[in-house]
C-alpha cells in the first residue's frame, strides 16, 4: 500500500469571472508534483456546471460534470482545496461541489490553500474546516495563504510570473507533508476497516 503514489486532487473553487484561483491551483499542482510520493491532478470548477439544486436527477450539464468529477474525487487518497474569500467565508461554487458529493470526501485528509486581501483567505479556509468535519474528512494543521492577492493587484498572469515566493513553497511544502502523512495512514486504515460516517 505505502509503494503505491498518493493520488490528490487539487480544486480550484473559484468561479467568478476575473479569477485567479488556477493560477494558485496550477503553482500548487506544480508543487505537489514535483514530489515523487504523489500524483496529483487538478479539478478546475470554472470548467463545470453544477447546479446548486441538489437532485437524484440531476440536469444534463450537471450530470455530465458529476460523471467526471465524482470518479476523481472517490478515487484519491487525499485533496487540496484552492480558494478564495468573498464576504469573509468561501465561493458557492465551492460549497455546491462539495455537498454533490458525500461518502467521496469521508475517511481522507484535506489541505487548504486560500488567498484574497489582508487576511489571505484564512477566514475562508477556517469556515472550510468546519465543513470538511462534518463530512468526516480531516483537515490537516498547515496551509498555504497568499495575502492581498488579486488580479486587480497582478494583472493578467503571464505578465505576473511565478505565483508563489520561496516561503510560499516551504509554505507547501509542509502542507504536503503533513497531508501524505494523514493520506497514507487513512489509506491503510480504510482498506483495513471500511469508513462508516
Amino acid at each position: 500500500m505505502t509503494d503505491q503514489p498518493i493520488r490528490v486532487e487539487v480544486l480550484s473553487g473559484s468561479v467568478r469571472e476575473g479569477r485567479v484561483g488556477p493560477a494558485v491551483a496550477s503553482w500548487f499542482l506544480e508543487q505537489a508534483r514535483a514530489l515523487p510520493e504523489f500524483d496529483a491532478g487538478l479539478i478546475d470548477l470554472g470548467d463545470y456546471e453544477l447546479s446548486d439544486r441538489l437532485s437524484a436527477n440531476p440536469p444534463a450539464a450537471t450530470g455530465a460534470a458529476l460523471a467526471e468529477i465524482t470518479p476523481r474525487l472517490g478515487a484519491a487518497d487525499a485533496f487540496v482545496v484552492v480558494t478564495p474569500e468573498y464576504n469573509h467565508s468561501f465561493p458557492a461554487s465551492l460549497k455546491t461541489a462539495i455537498d454533490w458529493h458525500h461518502a467521496e470526501w469521508q475517511g481522507k485528509p484535506v489541505g487548504l490553500v486560500s488567498y484574497g486581501g489582508v487576511s489571505g483567505g484564512l477566514r475562508a479556509a477556517e469556515h472550510l474546516r468546519q465543513v470538511f468535519a462534518e463530512l468526516n474528512a480531516t483537515t490537516v494543521r498547515n496551509t498555504v495563504s497568499f495575502h492581498r492577492f488579486s488580479a486587480k493587484d497582478h494583472g493578467p498572469w503571464d505578465d505576473f510570473g511565478d505565483v508563489g515566493d520561496q516561503d510560499a513553497a516551504t509554505a507547501a511544502r509542509a502542507l504536503l507533508d503533513q497531508l501524505g502523512w494523514w493520506a497514507l495512514a487513512l489509506r491503510e486504515a480504510r482498506a483495513a476497516r471500511p469508513y462508516r460516517a
